[in-house]
C-alpha cells in the first residue's frame, strides 16, 4: 500500500511545481516589461541601480554618512589658518559635495558665525547681555533653518580685537563646505525683524554682501561708508583670496602701524591712525575696485545693518504701524506656528509700502556699534544708560516677535521681570473673519 500510494501521488508535485514555475516566470516577464518601458532611457543601468546600487543610493541620502572616498580633509598638509592661503578651493569643495549629495540639494544654505571675547565681561551686565544677544540670533536661526556657531576664543593669538572675525570665517568655510554662504554678525548686533528672509537669489552674481553706500565710499572716501558688523561671504575661492588680501593688513603683520598711517591718509574721516577691519575693507574697495568690486554687493534696500541711536527711538512707531497693517489684512492677525513665520513676512511685504512711498519695514539688524556691552567702554558720545536702555528696548522688541507665537508679549520694551510679561490679548478672542473682539474689562 505504501508503494502504491507513493507512485500514485508522484505526478502531482511535478505538475504543481511546473505550474508555479510558469506562473512565476510569467509574473517576472510582466514585471520586467513594465519596468523596462518605464526606464527607456537606459534600462540596464536602471537594473544595476535596482539590484546593486539601491543600498548605496539609500546611503547617499544619509547626512550622517561620510564615505571613505578621500577629500581635502584627508590631505595631511591641510591648514585652517587664515595665514595660510587656500588654493583650488572651488574644486575641493565641489568634490566634497559630490561625495555628500544629501547636502548638495539645498541651495543658498547659510551658516551664521558670531562671537565675543574669551574672558568674562568687565561690565557687570555684560555676560547677561551677551546671553540675550546670542539668544536673539538663535531665535532667528531656528525660524529660518540656519546653522549658527558662537566663537569665544582667538584662533590666531596675534589676530585679536575686531580682526578676530577673519580667522573664524575662513575656518567656518572649510569646516562647513555644505554652506554656500557664511554670515558674520557682531555680538552687539540685534536682529529686530524676525520674519524677514534674506533675499539670497538677489546675490547670485556676487560673492560678498554688505550694507553700504557707493557715494560714501567712492566719492566721500568715508570709513563708515560700509559696516563690517554684518556681512555675507560666499563659500568660494574668490572669498579665500579676498580674505588673504584683507588679513595682510591685520595686527599680525610687521607693517601694521604703517598700514594704519596709509589707511588714515586715504580715508577722509578716519581720525585715528590704527588699521581696523572696517577701514581696511573700505581701503581695498577704493584701491582695488577693478579686482574685487564686481563681486561685492553694497546693500541699502533694507537694513542689513543699521545705526542703533536712530532706530531705538522708533520702535513704538513700528509697533503701531504693524498693528495698523494687521487691521487691514486679517490673515496677518491669524495665530500660527513659529516655523511658518516667513510666510507671513512675505505676505506682509506688500502692505508695508504705503502710497506716499514710505516703507514701514522694521530694521532687519540694529547694530549697537560703540556701546561695547561686554567691557563697558562705550563711545564717549553716548552714556552707559543710553546704550543699556537702547539695547534692552531692541532685545525686547525682537523678543516680542518670538513670544507672540507662545501667546505672550512684554508689556513694556524696558524691563524683563516676570511682571513685565503678559498674555497676548488676555481679554480678547481672535477670529480670522471678524477680527479681534475684546471684553469690556
Amino acid at each position: 500500500m505504501a508503494s502504491i500510494f507513493k507512485n500514485h501521488n508522484r505526478p502531482k508535485p511535478s505538475s504543481s511545481y511546473s505550474g508555479c514555475f510558469i506562473f512565476i516566470s510569467g509574473a517576472l516577464c510582466a514585471f520586467f516589461m513594465v519596468w523596462t518601458l518605464g526606464t527607456l532611457g537606459n534600462p540596464f543601468n536602471s537594473l544595476y541601480t535596482l539590484i546593486i546600487g539601491s543600498s548605496q543610493q539609500h546611503s547617499s541620502r544619509n547626512p550622517l554618512l561620510d564615505p571613505s572616498e578621500p577629500t581635502y580633509f584627508d590631505d595631511p598638509s591641510l591648514s585652517y589658518s587664515v595665514l595660510n592661503p587656500m588654493k583650488n578651493w572651488d574644486q575641493k569643495r565641489k568634490k566634497w559635495l559630490e561625495t555628500h549629495p544629501s547636502f548638495a540639494v539645498r541651495k543658498n544654505r547659510i551658516f551664521l558665525v558670531t562671537g565675543s571675547q574669551p574672558a568674562p565681561c568687565k561690565n557687570p551686565d555684560g555676560d547677561h547681555l551677551l546671553l540675550r544677544l546670542f539668544k536673539n540670533k538663535v531665535d532667528y536661526c531656528r525660524i529660518h533653518d540656519i546653522d549658527i556657531f558662537y566663537n569665544n576664543i582667538f584662533l590666531e593669538p596675534k589676530i585679536n580685537t575686531v580682526w578676530s572675525k577673519l580667522p573664524i570665517i575662513k575656518a567656518a568655510m572649510m569646516s562647513h563646505p555644505e554652506a554656500e554662504w557664511i554670515w558674520w554678525l557682531d555680538s552687539d548686533a540685534i536682529i529686530t525683524d524676525m520674519e524677514f528672509k534674506l533675499p539670497m537669489n538677489k546675490y547670485k552674481n556676487h560673492n560678498l554682501v554688505i550694507h553700504g553706500w557707493p557715494d560714501m565710499i567712492f566719492e566721500k572716501k568715508s570709513w563708515v561708508g560700509a559696516n563690517t558688523g554684518s556681512f555675507l561671504l560666499r563659500n568660494c575661492q574668490w572669498t579665500m583670496d579676498f580674505l588673504n588680501e584683507w588679513i595682510s593688513m591685520g595686527p599680525q603683520t610687521a607693517k601694521f602701524s604703517e598700514w594704519g598711517q596709509i589707511i588714515s591718509k586715504t580715508l577722509t574721516d578716519k581720525s585715528f591712525p590704527v588699521a581696523d577691519d572696517q577701514s581696511a575693507f573700505i581701503y581695498l574697495l577704493l584701491t582695488q575696485k577693478n579686482k574685487w568690486g564686481d563681486k561685492i554687493f553694497l546693500e541699502y534696500d533694507y537694513l542689513l545693518e543699521s545705526y542703533w541711536l536712530v532706530i531705538v527711538r522708533k520702535f513704538e512707531d513700528y509697533i503701531d504701524k504693524y498693528t495698523q497693517t494687521e487691521m487691514e489684512e486679517r490673515r496677518l492677525r491669524r495665530r500660527h506656528g513659529e516655523k511658518v513665520s516667513g510666510f507671513y513676512g512675505e505676505l506682509r511685504d506688500k502692505y508695508l509700502k504705503r502710497k506716499d512711498g514710505e516703507n514701514w519695514r522694521r530694521p532687519f539688524v540694529t547694530h549697537f556699534t560703540g556701546c561695547q556691552p561686554c567691557n563697558g567702554q562705550h563711545n564717549p558720545e553716548y552714556t552707559a544708560e543710553s546704550c543699556r536702555n537702547g539695547m534692552e528696548r531692541a532685545l525686547n522688541f525682537a523678543d516680542n516677535q518670538i513670544l507672540r507665537k507662545l501667546g505672550f508679549v512684554h508689556q513694556n520694551l524696558i524691563g524683563v521681570d516676570d511682571a513685565d510679561l503678559s498674555l497676548l490679548f488676555p481679554h480678547c478672542s481672535l477670529d480670522v473673519e471678524s477680527g479681534v473682539e475684546c471684553n469690556a474689562d
